[in-house]
């Protein structure tokens, strides 16, 4: 595949020349100009901005099919009430769907690959199949220290990791996914580090969301829910932890000498009301932070460009300081970071990295003139702007239509939820 003379944003310091992009397989192996190897498939991509796909670091898929269902209440609240009562109620079916619409979604805003965390994974793993991104796929884990149910929570655990290897696919990645240090026993989380060294898997989990949440641990174990971690063996550079809001020097610390990842969800993080995350201290501090929307019932979209905005206005307002956070950051939270968590050679324009390109033409309004192409994606670039988005070599989206999944099957499912 050959990507012709387009705008690209080629390295870690996303410098930006005109130039061509040559795949073979699933790999970026060339970059210049005038590039003229024999191609399958050629791509005109001139006058437009050829960026790395992103990684969405935590998100709920499925989650899409409550969207809007509960609005203005905090976090517990909205769990307790709402969330997990209407979850109980969902179908195998209902969730494929749901993972169908959400991947539609991601892919539209340029996300390649995601971090998710729910259950009847196997569904969520069809669907990843089916639009063609590349998932890290979790069964959420609640055992609420109940023994009988922890037992069950780790049958399946087990019985969709053989799944994923049956499968055997490079777009489908298996992935611990313990809920959360108040959901999750300590020897449920011992056994998910035993587990990550046997397996020698990746873990996510929710961490130091809300501020009544660390306050329960440390009533309840006399520690911070990043301490807990510590003592039971899951702060290392293979977890990814969702939120870290509410973090203490010491937590940061360990956070940074564990080599553990933080994903900001920030659209989340300010709906619930849960607080904002201490970006600048994390980054000073050398932990790796990724960047997530979560789910869509708490965004309420899964739009990685928006998600990048808001990162960033978030912190110059709260710090009342415009240059607290730089837009190089704020993608590379968004691309490279993501790339590190997942142990990925990508979330980069390289010779020799996965070939997962997003192409934005800039023939619209709100992307010129392009003084600086950062500050087009981060700040003007919106959903659906995304013409052409390439996985692991192979063309999801191309010109706006998708090459993949029917589209319009899964918009005219949901619109008959509706009655229209």
């Amino acid at each position: 595949m050959l990507l012709k003379n387009g705008l690209v944003l080629h390295g870690e310091n996303f410098e930006l020349v005109r130039a061509d992009i040559y795949v073979e397989g699933n790999v970026i192996s060339e970059i210049g100009r005038n590039i003229s190897p024999n191609a399958d498939i050629v791509i005109d991509v001139n006058n437009s901005l050829v960026i790395p796909a992103f990684i969405n670091a935590h998100t709920h898929s499925p989650m899409v099919l409550l969207r809007g269902l509960a609005e203005d209440v905090p976090l517990m609240e909205w769990l307790e009430k709402y969330i997990w009562p209407n979850e109980k109620k969902l179908t195998r079916k209902e969730i494929y769907w749901g993972a169908l619409l959400a991947l539609i979604e991601m892919a539209r805003s340029g996300t390649g690959t995601f971090i998710d965390m729910y259950f009847h994974m196997e569904e969520v793993a069809k669907a990843t199949l089916e639009v063609g991104l590349r998932g890290f796929l979790g069964y959420g884990m609640i055992d609420l220290s109940d023994e009988e149910k922890r037992r069950i929570e780790f049958r399946e655990t087990e019985k969709f990791k053989k799944y994923v290897e049956k499968v055997n696919s490079p777009l489908i990645n298996f992935i611990l996914a313990p809920h959360a240090p108040y959901t999750c026993s300590p020897e449920c989380l011992k056994w998910v580090a035993t587990k990550m060294k046997e397996w020698d898997s990746l873990v996510t989990i929710h961490l130091s969301e809300t501020r009544s949440e660390v306050e329960q641990i440390k009533e309840r174990y006399g520690k911070s829910p990043v301490e807990l971690l510590a003592e039971v063996g899951l702060l290392n550079s293979r977890v990814i932890a969702a939120h870290g809001v509410w973090l203490s020097d010491n937590d940061i610390k360990l956070l940074s000498e564990g080599g553990v990842t933080i994903v900001h969800c920030p659209a989340s993080n300010m709906k619930l009301g849960s607080g904002i995350i201490r970006l600048r201290d994390l980054l000073d501090n050398k932990v790796n932070v990724a960047l997530g929307t979560d789910g869509a019932a708490s965004n309420n979209t899964l739009d990685m460009l928006r998600e990048m905005r808001l990162a960033s206005l978030l912190q110059k307002v709260h710090a009342l300081d415009p240059a607290i956070i730089k837009s190089s950051e704020i993608l590379r939270m968004a691309t490279l970071n993501g790339a590190k968590a997942l142990k990925l050679k990508g979330g980069v324009i390289k010779e020799g990295y996965l070939a997962d390109i997003a192409v934005i033409p800039l023939r619209r309004a709100n992307l010129l003139p392009l003084h600086d192409p950062l500050s087009s994606i981060i700040f003007s670039a919106k959903m659906g702007d995304v013409e052409t988005l390439i996985v692991n070599g192979n063309i999801i989206l191309l010109d706006g239509e998708f090459q993949t999944v029917d589209e319009d099957k899964v918009i005219d499912k949901f619109l008959g939820v509706i009655g229209l």
